[in-house]
């Protein structure tokens, strides 16, 4: 048997899926890891750790294949979250953790970019909104608060540029990865003149920039063992999760939508060409050179559930353990109680900052309308109709850039519960399909693969391996509901906006 295996390096835990020749699923194995919040605005992860999951997710499921029976594998292949940093010395001693996406320490530079005017400029060339998250801004924070590990970097990196520099020694990052950065021109291929010069960051301290069919084949022999994988086995680049999401669910034909909600969560759809938002709400992000990601990323997404689901129903939590059942699941057999609307009950689930589309890293969480009526309840199923509205909102914004979306692909952990998709399809007042698969992001990675490797001349192949779907279709009595709701809530976000920095201030101050 020949098999590949597609690794999706995410915020809090790295999964390694197993394929057949024929691109169905035969194991797979996750590995979770920390995500350090030890001060206020910081989500940084360790590098031992993020290394130690891949090499663990990985030999368990070689373990499956089985090598020694003459089984082999041809590839494997990366999907990674994106915008993340870390500064390394000259002989690539690490100056600091992984500082991800998450992360808003950077908050100050960011609204200075803005301000000046120059932010602006950079967007309209690197198609990476001006925000924390962005490696631009990250840089910036590094040079005004952190000098000494600025004044010692000599090389910079992202988790997976990381991992392969310490598998192979090597120094390279995909165009879909640099395409989040911030650093890097969607128009050129590479690193960007104005951003370098307001970094200070000299071409040589970053990473050359390759297609996602670029592979490495000559893995330390130490790795290799503990893996269980042959030193030549093919390790390719891959590209960011946000575009390999849209691929794993083939939402890359004009007009389709791909919507991701796992931690974070996403709106976006595929460009044959970058596309820039002269407003600046929405990305433009690679998949490779021909096919570009165009949409809006937004922080709240599962997040906020496992907020409401550990502050709000602790018990809950107990009682689902005791019945065997999962925790989620109990909640939302609550939130189907409440009807559409929560009964005028709203909730802006800016919990950690937000990006898409109002990208205000200050921005934080409120319940409106709350009145004698309410309870956690209404609370619960007003945190889900929230986040939901909340990419509603970045659909708008989408479509002003790239026109009317013709259909909705949905994937990650939302799209496992029947009452979200159905919210989704009735806010957005459109049919939601779901595929059957849930692990586009490595089948995504392993279809790149194939065409680095040959053996596809296409990504649309994907389309032959997606298999059955589940479409659900709007219900008019709720998003009746919903049409009335959309607008108070969009006209509140807006309204907020003006008192963000200055909550936001308090708790800085304030927090212990």
């Amino acid at each position: 048997m020949e098999y590949m295996i597609g690794v999706d390096i995410g915020t809090t835990s790295t999964k390694a899926v197993l394929f057949d020749d024929k691109n169905v699923v035969v194991a797979s194995a996750n590995k979770s890891y920390a995500l350090y919040r030890d001060l206020p605005d910081m989500a940084e992860e360790d590098l031992d750790e993020l290394f130690e999951a891949l090499v663990s997710a990985l030999s368990e499921v070689v373990r499956v294949a089985d090598l020694n029976k003459g089984n082999q594998i041809t590839a494997v292949s990366f999907s990674s979250a994106m915008h993340s940093l870390i500064a390394f010395d000259e002989d690539w001693n690490p100056l600091t953790r992984a500082i991800t996406w998450a992360d808003t320490r950077a908050v100050k530079y960011t609204e200075e970019l803005k301000a000046n005017g120059i932010g602006q400029q950079i967007y309209k060339n690197t198609g990476t909104p001006i925000h924390p998250m962005a490696p631009l801004s990250k840089l910036l924070w590094l040079k005004s608060e952190h000098t000494d590990i600025y004044q010692k970097a000599a090389h910079y990196l992202g988790i997976k540029e990381y991992l392969f520099h310490r598998l192979f020694g090597s120094n390279k990052m995909d165009i879909s990865i640099a395409s989040g950065t911030g650093l890097f021109n969607i128009f050129n291929l590479d690193w960007d003149d104005q951003a370098l010069s307001v970094t200070g960051v000299r071409k040589e301290q970053l990473p050359q920039p390759v297609e996602p069919y670029e592979y490495e084949t000559s893995m330390f022999e130490k790795y290799a063992a503990l893996i269980g994988l042959p030193a030549n086995t093919p390790f390719v680049y891959g590209a960011g999760d946000g575009p390999l999401s849209n691929l794993g669910v083939n939402a890359v034909k004009p007009g389709v939508a791909a919507i991701t909600i796992g931690t974070s969560g996403a709106i976006r759809v595929v460009s044959e060409q970058p596309v820039i938002d002269p407003k600046g709400r929405t990305f433009t992000y690679a998949l490779d050179k021909d096919n570009w990601v165009v949409g809006g990323p937004v922080n709240n997404g599962g997040d906020v559930f496992r907020w409401a689901r550990d502050n709000m129903f602790d018990a809950e939590k107990s009682t689902a353990a005791l019945l065997g059942k999962d925790s989620y699941d109990l909640l939302t057999e609550i939130a189907e109680r409440i009807p559409a609307g929560s009964e005028g009950l709203i909730f802006h689930p800016y919990l950690g900052g937000e990006r898409a589309p109002i990208w205000d890293a200050n921005a934080r969480g409120s319940f409106f309308g709350l009145n004698h009526g309410h309870t956690r309840a209404h609370m619960l199923r007003a945190v889900l109709e929230g986040i939901t509205f909340n990419v509603f909102m970045v659909s708008l914004a989408l479509e002003e850039v790239v026109g009317d979306l013709k259909s909705i692909q949905a994937t990650g952990g939302f799209a496992r519960s029947p009452l979200w998709r159905q919210m989704f399809a009735d806010i957005f007042e459109q049919p939601v399909t779901v595929p059957e698969a849930f692990e586009s992001g490595a089948l995504a990675a392993v279809i790149v693969a194939q065409k680095a490797l040959g053996k596809i001349d296409s990504l649309y192949e994907i389309e032959k391996y997606i298999g059955a779907a589940n479409t659900y279709f709007p219900e008019p009595k709720n998003f009746e509901a919903y049409r009335e709701l959309a607008p108070i809530f969009i006209r509140l976000s807006r309204q907020l906006q003006t008192e963000y920095q200055n909550i936001a201030n308090y708790q800085r101050k304030h927090s212990k």
